[in-house]
């Protein structure tokens, strides 16, 4: 019996993470994809093991969709996110920290796009200059990271957790 909801928890968990790879590789409107919501909602649904593993399949999609100098920024903000998911013990909140997980990934993704220098002077200017050019950037973010989180807390609120050991004791 242990077994099964082991393999049902791997199973779960890897549809999760292919799910994200999938949503990566077919064309979608500029940052509009799951990436936010599944690194909040998975460490919440499955622990912090799971944050690993999250960042191993970015990793993935991104040796397909290309590496590049701001990987450390983009999933030092994921990571980040998937361990806020601690304080997630209601609905209301995974609501908003998925909203601060959305707004902390634009802050420090584009905060690193800033410190390589490469798009933006080094000032305060440059800073500002950022942030504004991004935030068109921020709206798909926004609106693709609430509506995984809807998606989620519906897969939350119906009958289908009960698959997943343990966790009603969160």
């Amino acid at each position: 019996m242990i077994k099964s909801y082991i393999i049902k928890n791997l199973l779960l968990f890897l549809g999760c993470v292919c799910f994200v790879l999938i949503f990566r590789l077919i064309p979608h409107p500029p940052n509009f994809t799951p990436v936010i919501a599944l690194s909040l909602y998975l460490p919440f649904i499955f622990g912090f093991w799971s944050i690993p593993f999250c960042i191993l399949g970015f990793a993935i999609t991104d040796y397909f969709i290309g590496f590049h100098s701001l990987l450390i920024w983009t999933w030092g903000a994921l990571a980040f996110t998937g361990y806020t998911s601690k304080f997630c013990k209601k609905m209301f909140s995974r609501i908003v920290l998925s909203f601060i997980g959305a707004l902390t990934f634009f802050i420090v993704s584009n905060l690193g796009v800033w410190i390589s220098g490469s798009l933006y002077e080094i000032s305060v200017q440059g800073l500002l200059t950022c942030y504004i050019m991004a935030i068109p950037f921020f709206t798909n973010t926004l609106l693709s990271t609430m509506f995984f989180a809807v998606i989620f807390e519906l897969f939350i609120s119906s009958k289908f957790y009960y698959l997943i050991p343990n966790f009603n004791k969160k």
